[in-house]
């Protein structure tokens, strides 16, 4: 497989230096990108790059994934409009440790000669002194050439620390000691990286008199209705269960626009260019059937969780827009529980009001506001409109009691097809 192809028919090149293609075709190549490590988990915002990684290394090159734990204590400015907050070493090496499991699921480390590789740039500065960088690395990078990056140029009004104006010179530096010592000949990474990219390779032609680094980009990835990619109204869709559940995880891509979820697949998705066609068809056929959400949904909710997680996000994702029964409920977590029915209008009663039970009609009108009178709850009920935990009565004497509780705190409510209700039990 040529990679720089494999990225072009997937929309996943933006720039390329001259030559990187070439070098490529020549054999196996070692090539790295960047991991921010300033949270515990990486989010759907880094799997461009873990994807550009798992194409390098399906194509026969070595991948090296490079966690910045020196670069961490600094902070990128690129794309930002204001400077982090710096983390402590401790925390840093937590969330180092994180990623790397992240990264596990991903890329192949026990492959022979490609096997992927990680890294961590704290290691190779954290005995590098300031005199040394500066005589080492500083002498060769000109101010004017640091200024003229992008991300220093947007920065400039509102202004920005030494230490973030010094990031392209730690990067740069990056590329350097694996081009040394790992035999690393390309760098990639997202567009907004090109400066600091670029001044790695300029620092190996300064430094080391070599031309044969090289760099290649992938495009931001923006959404057809102008919001950010991996961003929801609750924020960030993480890598890990604890911040972002399979659930919340697997919906985030069911609920991707046909228009977006074409441009997804491609880029998220390991099936070939045949396979993506003929999914394009057939949902073409049947737009209502989801058919691109659902295949580039599994696919990724099993490489990020695992099958079992995706078989229970899809029954939870039934419960509110499927025929899920109310032994559905039995198998879900409190977690999971609870992100299912996140933004429902929420009643809360006490609990001790439930063991003496009480009275349907008094619960869907007065001890909540499901229905403004008992006279519209009972016709409702006498109707068939009503379910109670997923099970539908028309008994307008039914008491409610604790034993009906779901996790012996919830109880959910459903009118009509589409309007739920959650009661907890307090």
């Amino acid at each position: 497989m040529n990679f720089v192809e494999e990225l072009k028919w997937r929309g996943m090149l933006h720039d390329i230096m001259p030559g990187t293609e070439d070098l490529l075709s020549k054999g196996m190549v070692s090539g790295y990108i960047g991991f921010d490590p300033t949270s515990d988990s990486l989010g759907v915002g880094n799997l461009v790059q873990i994807m550009t990684l798992m194409h390098f290394q399906k194509c026969g090159h070595k991948p090296i994934a490079l966690i910045g734990g020196a670069t961490g204590m600094v902070g990128d400015p690129s794309g930002k409009s204001e400077e982090r907050n710096l983390l402590s070493e401790e925390i840093l090496q937590h969330n180092l440790n994180c990623q790397k499991k992240q990264l596990e699921k991903f890329l192949d480390f026990n492959c022979g000669e490609n096997s992927a590789e990680i890294v961590n740039n704290y290691d190779w500065f954290k005995d590098f002194t300031f005199l040394d960088f500066i005589r080492d690395v500083g002498k060769h990078i000109s101010i004017n050439y640091m200024l003229a990056k992008d991300s220093v140029k947007n920065r400039l009004e509102t202004g920005m620390s030494f230490t973030e104006f010094t990031y392209q010179l730690v990067q740069g530096f990056d590329f350097y000691y694996l081009y040394h010592n790992k035999n690393c000949k390309i760098q990639m990474g997202g567009s907004d990286q090109w400066g600091n990219i670029v001044t790695g390779t300029e620092l190996l032609r300064r430094k080391s008199q070599t031309a044969d680094a090289f760099a290649l980009t992938t495009p931001l990835i923006k959404k057809a209705d102008g919001t950010k990619f991996g961003k929801t109204e609750s924020g960030n869709i993480w890598l890990n269960a604890s911040k972002t559940s399979a659930y919340k995880f697997y919906q985030f891509w069911m609920n991707a626009s046909d228009e977006d979820v074409k441009i997804f697949i491609c880029i998220f998705s390991l099936l070939s260019k045949n396979e993506i066609e003929t999914l394009e068809t057939e949902h073409a056929k049947a737009p209502h059937e989801r058919i691109l959400q659902k295949a580039l949904a599994k696919e990724i909710t099993i490489r990020v969780h695992s099958v079992v997680d995706y078989e229970s996000a899809v029954e939870a994702s039934n419960i509110l827009f499927g025929n899920a029964t109310a032994d559905a409920f039995a198998k879900l977590d409190e977690n999971t529980f609870l992100d299912i029915f996140e933004g429902v209008p929420q009643f809360k009663i006490a609990k001790s009001e439930f063991e003496s039970g009480i009275p349907i009609l008094d619960l869907l009108a007065e001890k909540t506001q499901i229905f403004t009178s008992k006279g519209e709850a009972r016709k409702m009920l006498q109707a068939g409109g009503v379910s109670i935990n997923k099970e539908k009565t028309d008994d307008i004497n039914l008491a409610i009691n604790a034993t009906q509780l779901i996790n012996n705190k919830y109880l959910v409510i459903q009118k009509g097809k589409k309007n739920y209700y959650l009661i907890v039990a307090l």
